[in-house]
């Protein structure tokens, strides 16, 4: 519908759900902690000042919001909640902001649709410094990865 990927787009979230490692993706499989049929959350390799956090997407390729089908969309809020739960007790943090964004006036830069879910802290403001970003190491992803991933595994028991 709005599409803004170029012909050639290599998409870095298909080739991570796909098992791809390589210079088109930062994503490491050791960043995926959820991954069904349908949906999969991985931590971010962008780290701004309050660390690392997790990204929900679509095993199925849409590129905005605009092309989402319903159900799917349904299937990533109700993961966003399950991840925003466990964020906030695997954090500590006072607050959480979930975030979308459409098209590269909307900010979005990959071109497949994700869902960001932010830890916050009182005074934080994160909104301020969101482009104030790092890019981060596999070892410091798989920390937060492997704290959501138990969580998330503890609570389905």
């Amino acid at each position: 519908m709005h599409n803004h990927a170029s012909e050639n787009y290599q998409c870095p979230i298909c080739l991570a759900v796909e098992g791809v490692e390589n210079g088109e993706t930062m994503i490491k499989q050791t960043d995926i902690f959820f991954k069904d049929e349908q949906v999969m959350a991985f931590i971010s390799s962008k780290f701004d000042k309050n660390g690392g956090h997790p990204l929900i997407v679509p095993i199925k390729h849409y590129e905005n919001l605009y092309d989402l089908p319903t159900e799917i969309g349904a299937r990533i809020f109700d993961l966003a909640r399950q991840v925003a739960l466990a964020v906030k007790e695997t954090t500590h943090c006072d607050g959480i902001t979930a975030m979308q964004n459409n098209e590269p006036a909307g900010d979005q830069h990959a071109f497949h649709y994700h869902f960001h879910i932010y830890p916050r802290y009182s005074g934080d403001e994160l909104h301020s410094s969101i482009l104030d970003t790092r890019v981060s190491s596999p070892e410091e992803r798989v920390v937060l990865a492997n704290s959501l991933r138990s969580y998330l595994e503890i609570r389905d028991k």
